[in-house]
């Protein structure tokens, strides 16, 4: 087995969401300039869907970092981390990625960041102060794994792109609701009025599937490609192990828990919450922690 999977492959995927994305908010632009006869809706949808675009790839871990209220942290702070970090880094050929903390009590991390050069590696307090040394370097190789396998910019780039894809569906049905259509005379505004009805139904069921359906693109694959190359980073598959079974049990909540940035952890950071519903059970983006567990104690090192 390989340290790390084809970054081609991953870049690729990447690229293929971008256009996606963009395939979909001129789709909706267009169909809005149609029913509202205003051709300016879909030249505002095609300037949108390029701008977010940009934004996504050079701003989404910065996003991402916001949303979860991660700081920056420097050797003086936190020397045992910073020193696990480089050493993890140094072992693996990969950049040296900043290192940011997150006041939370559940013990989590995620990584972020457009390429290794540009990585970021988020923990909570709590990561720090339950988890042991080799547990803790397991986790940290599970993340700088993810920086290896190319798979943070897909993952963050999601969170923008389904936000975006959510807010301008909504932004249509409310306009939808609140007489966009006055202007038509009274023989178009039987016909405009259904179509429109039909295209709010669409929109209104559009933002959560494309948000389980882009979520389903971060497969479960990619965790457990990132536990085993973890493992064969540290050449001690039971510290991940360990960390995954000792975080799985801790049932403190997280209040910076999103449904947006939820694939990028390490572990669901809804533990301790009222669960989420039976449908997005079925799209789960995480193993389960038992296969998860079972799959690194059967690795041969």
């Amino acid at each position: 087995m390989t340290l790390y999977s084809n970054k081609e492959s991953n870049i690729r995927r990447t690229w293929l969401l971008f256009t996606v994305f963009l395939v979909v908010i001129i789709g909706i632009g267009w169909a809005f300039s149609r029913i509202y006869a205003n051709p300016s809706i879909l030249y505002f949808a095609v300037i949108f869907s390029v701008l977010m675009n940009i934004a996504a790839y050079w701003y989404s871990d910065k996003i991402v970092l916001k949303m979860a209220k991660a700081v920056p942290v420097e050797k003086k702070d936190a020397p045992e981390l910073y020193n696990i970090v480089e050493n993890l880094s140094i072992t693996a050929g990969l950049p040296m990625p900043k290192i940011y903390l997150i006041r939370e009590q559940q013990p989590n991390a995620f990584a972020t960041g457009r390429n290794p050069k540009h990585a970021i590696v988020a923990v909570t307090e709590g990561l720090l102060e339950k988890l042991d040394r080799s547990e803790l370097e397991g986790v940290l190789a599970h993340e700088l794994s993810h920086i290896g396998n190319r798979d943070m910019l897909l993952s963050t780039v999601i969170v923008v792109l389904v936000g975006f894809i959510s807010i301008l569906s909504d932004m249509f049905l409310r306009s939808a609701f609140w007489g966009g259509l006055g202007r038509r005379d009274d023989r178009d505004n039987g016909q405009a009025g259904a179509i429109l009805m039909i295209a709010g139904i669409a929109l209104s069921i559009l933002a959560p599937l494309a948000a389980m359906l882009i979520q389903l693109a971060i497969s479960r694959k990619r965790e457990f490609l990132a536990d085993a190359s973890g493992a064969l980073l540290t050449r001690y598959p039971e510290g991940l192990a360990s960390a995954l079974k000792k975080i799985s049990s801790d049932a403190t909540p997280m209040r910076a828990a999103n449904n947006t940035t939820a694939h990028l952890w390490l572990d669901d950071p809804f533990k301790g919450q009222k669960k989420a519903s039976w449908l997005r059970k079925l799209f789960m983006t995480h193993p389960p922690i038992e296969e998860r567990i079972a799959a690194l104690r059967g690795m041969k090192i």
